[in-house]
């Protein structure tokens, strides 16, 4: 038995979208400090990218599965996705952090910009989610956590696309928490501000200080914090909660 088949009989498993992003770095930081074993989807197949991001976090590349989908190809993921989690018992948790931005404004934004953004954020939800929610169904158990943003709660300009999205996301997961509920499956959403990750990092610095004006704590989110709030969501102190937004953001924004 391989180490990667032995450590997934041992141990809770998680599925985690958008891996290798800033945010889905820190969310697998934190499960495998919690003995998880993740099954990691990445967007192409690149074997040396997977090996440097390993070597770069200290990560064990046998504590993961890495699975290669294109979210906006739905069939394609679906099948993927159903023959990974056919290998496994029990599907512990799910955490999608997947996600791009195309930036314009509205009179402006093409349909091809519309689309891709809807496509991998929201409608990726259906074709990541559905097979697993089924298997969390016959084993009456599972966690749900979808990333959202401060965006999808208050909007913002040239993001009409990313804000629909993101506001989709909380609908949709409220209303997949009450389908859950009496399969002790819960859903619930993350909503993170501005987070330090390479992309953000790579905005200029007067823009970042504006951007700092506006949130009361005056700085940005780290990506542990909102791993942090994914964690809580998945841990069993958080098994009554269910369809609810943690917005972590440093009050830049208070729904």
């Amino acid at each position: 038995m391989s180490d990667i088949e032995l450590k997934s009989q041992q141990r809770k498993i998680a599925m985690v979208t958008g891996a290798l992003g800033g945010i889905g770095t820190a969310i697998c930081k934190k499960l495998i400090a919690n003995d998880y074993f993740i099954i990691a989807t990445v967007s192409q197949e690149n074997p040396e990218r997977i090996k440097k991001w390993c070597a770069e976090h200290n990560f064990d590349s046998t504590d993961f599965e890495f699975i290669t989908v294109d979210l906006t190809a739905h069939e394609q993921t679906i099948a993927v996705i159903e023959d990974t989690i056919s290998k496994y018992d029990n599907i512990y948790a799910l955490i999608n952090s997947a996600g791009i931005t195309r930036d314009s404004s509205f009179k402006k934004m093409t349909f091809e910009q519309w689309k891709q953004v809807v496509d991998c954020n929201l409608m990726s939800l259906y074709t990541v989610i559905h097979p697993i929610f089924l298997k969390m169904l016959k084993q009456k158990s599972g966690r749900i956590v979808n990333i959202s943003s401060i965006n999808g709660l208050r909007g913002q300009y040239g993001q009409t696309n990313y804000s629909a999205a993101k506001a989709g996301i909380i609908g949709f997961t409220k209303a997949l928490a009450y389908e859950g509920a009496s399969s002790f499956i819960t859903a619930n959403v993350v909503a993170p501000g501005y987070t330090l990750t390479p992309m953000v990092e790579s905005v200029p610095e007067h823009i970042m200080d504006k951007i700092k004006e506006t949130i009361p704590m005056n700085r940005l989110a780290y990506a542990s914090e909102i791993a942090a709030a994914c964690m809580y969501l998945i841990s069993d102190e958080a098994q009554f909660v269910t369809g609810e937004t943690i917005s972590v953001n440093g009050g830049q924004y208070m729904s």
